[in-house]
């Protein structure tokens, strides 16, 4: 990770709305289009609403540009999660979020690290 990433910690359903703006800001200023901002704010959005609800406390988000991407770790106390997983059937009351974060971007990366475990997304700039 680069020394000029930004980042911000959350930890109550009332700060997801700060994560969205938060994101969508920086990914503005790091020469995102709307469209590309629509995505990422959308994947953080799962990202960080599935911390809060399947993990003992709060998150932390960091995002910068390198090589022709927007990056983005989502950092929290919970267990490494599976990837790579079928989208669930339509009648499915939950279980969405992670596929879409596996579909809307460009890669999606997840490791265990001292307390918890580290999700990156990337977009292509």
């Amino acid at each position: 990770m680069p020394e000029v990433a930004d980042g911000m910690s959350y930890s109550e359903p009332g700060d997801l709305r700060a994560v969205r703006v938060f994101v969508a800001e920086r990914a503005r200023a790091l020469g995102m289009s709307a469209r590309q901002i629509d995505v990422l704010t959308l994947a953080v959005s799962e990202l960080t609403t599935n911390t809060l609800q399947h993990t003992g406390g709060g998150g932390h988000i960091r995002l910068w540009a390198e090589h022709g991407r927007l990056v983005c770790d989502v950092v929290d106390s919970g267990a490494e999660r599976p990837f790579g997983r079928a989208m669930p059937a339509a009648e499915a009351i939950r279980g969405r979020g992670l596929a879409i974060v596996e579909r809307v971007c460009d890669a999606v990366y997840t490791r265990a690290v001292p307390g918890g475990t580290l999700v990156r997304i990337c977009l292509n700039l």
